[in-house]
């Protein structure tokens, strides 16, 4: 075990951990708020339940990706001490919006869309859910911001050693920063539509009876979300093709590793279905092609070659040198990790889109077949777990494809460990990191558990009495 090996590994779960549960309050929020919109305009009191009921939902997955955003800033001045030094300035600016605007209105709107219930009008109820949404989407474009100069950096100037900001506007005019934000939100919206038709699934799956008007409501919850997965898995599969075509150019390497491609393709390039790469001798030693469908997935036209892994390899090498720093690297990725989250990603995102639209054909009116039979009732169920598989797999790819640098071309992963640390607290911090965010899953899910063991109907609290007196001793 390496310190390089070890602040890498706490990076990755203290990431995969968090981004659980971003996509998650983000969907979930932007589904709520689509509820209570259609209660202010139908005037329908099961809608009303349904956004009480789910909002609870959304509450919890905020609160821990709170505490998990913590985790991961405290560990980056941890581990990557120097990699902080030299990308503070271009990060201080996006962060700092993220933080005191973003942050401020969505933690602010969370609190009054929960606590004013029976105390402010539908419409300005219902303006407090959206700004929640703004103020999660919006928090997402800072952090992205940030993730896509590590991508591609624009914008900047290098003095003493550090990047400093050039330009703040080229920063959000950055492309990566387009492709990269509008896939996250897209698939981060599906989620919400995934998340709450699977949950409804399970509901009408209990063995226990249900009421008349629970069913309904479950029933009425899956029709949106299993709407919300058709029209956002369309759209991320669209938005996904553009960011994989603007790959192609932009880094190469990153596009060749996903596709298991070590030497450069003829004009008619097969696509690799299914393939294991041979990470020593950089060859592809099992595969089954479809000729010519990479070259129509690259370039929308069935001609056009793809450079191999070896070729850029060789460009980057003469770019960049064999040596940084005295230490020898070479610039392949992790090819078949990157082969096969691609595949899990894309696959999950299409599985996604064939549900939802099998689904809505199930769930109409005239038919009802989903709800009469379990076995569809249990791949709806089943679906709910499909996202997070799938965002994880996209993380993957994002950040390992980008190997060996931290900032693509300017900074090493070498070069950003912090100097102080060691094998041992590394490791050390490593099993504390992983011991909590075990018991904060077991907690979440067992909350998640327990909460829908409800229904929307039970005793729902609609905010708390004006009539109590904050300073009398029932308010604490």
């Amino acid at each position: 075990m390496s310190i390089v090996s070890l602040a890498r590994f706490q990076f990755a779960m203290t990431t995969v951990f968090h981004f659980f549960f971003v996509p998650f309050s983000i969907g979930t929020a932007f589904v709520v708020a689509i509820m209570e919109s259609i209660y202010v305009r139908t005037k329908d009191e099961d809608y009303k339940k349904m956004t009480i009921f789910w909002g609870n939902v959304f509450l919890l997955s905020f609160a821990v990706g709170v505490v998990t955003g913590i985790i991961q800033e405290f560990q980056f001045g941890m581990n990557w001490s120097d990699y902080s030094r030299f990308m503070g300035d271009i990060f201080g600016a996006p962060l700092a919006f993220e933080a005191l605007l973003s942050f401020f209105i969505e933690s602010t709107f969370i609190g009054l869309w929960h606590f004013t219930w029976t105390k402010v009008g539908k419409g300005l109820h219902l303006f407090f859910s959206w700004m929640v949404v703004f103020g999660s989407m919006t928090s997402a474009l800072w952090i992205l911001t940030a993730n896509s100069f590590m991508q591609h950096p624009t914008g900047y100037v290098i003095r003493h050693g550090r990047a400093e900001m050039a330009n703040f506007w080229a920063l959000l005019g950055n492309p990566q920063l387009h492709y990269e934000y509008g896939h996250v939100v897209l698939n981060a919206l599906l989620m919400g539509g995934v998340i709450f038709a699977g949950l409804s699934a399970f509901q009408l799956l209990k063995k226990r009876s249900l009421s008349d008007q629970n069913r309904n409501i479950y029933k009425k919850t899956m029709r949106i979300g299993l709407w919300v997965m058709l029209i956002f898995s369309a759209c991320g599969i669209y938005l996904g093709d553009k960011q994989m075509v603007y790959l192609v150019n932009e880094q190469p390497m990153k596009f060749a590793a996903t596709e298991d491609i070590y030497k450069t393709t003829g004009d008619k390039a097969p696509w690799t279905m299914i393939g294991f790469a041979d990470t020593k001798d950089h060859q592809i030693k099992a595969h089954i092609d479809i000729p010519d469908m990479l070259s129509i997935l690259s370039y929308h036209k069935t001609t056009g070659a793809v450079k191999g892994m070896d070729e850029v390899n060789q460009e980057l090498v003469h770019k960049y040198g064999a040596k940084i720093d005295g230490n020898k690297v070479d610039y392949y990725v992790p090819v078949n990790t990157l082969f096969w989250s691609f595949r899990f990603m894309a696959g999950f995102g299409t599985l996604m889109f064939l549900v939802a639209l099998i689904g809505l054909f199930m769930t109409r009116k005239s038919s009802q077949y989903m709800y009469k039979h379990k076995w569809t009732l249990w791949v709806m169920a089943l679906m709910t777990f499909t996202p997070f598989i799938a965002n994880t797999c996209g993380w993957l790819i994002t950040e390992l494809g980008r190997a060996p640098w931290t900032v693509y071309g300017m900074y090493t992963i070498m070069q950003s460990v912090s100097p102080n640390v060691s094998v041992a607290s590394l490791l050390i911090s490593n099993i504390v990191y992983f011991c909590l965010f075990l018991t904060l899953a077991i907690v979440l899910i067992g909350l998640i558990v327990r909460f829908l063991r409800n229904n929307p109907t039970d005793d729902i609290d609609y905010g708390y009495s004006a009539k109590v007196d904050p300073f009398a001793k029932e308010a604490f």
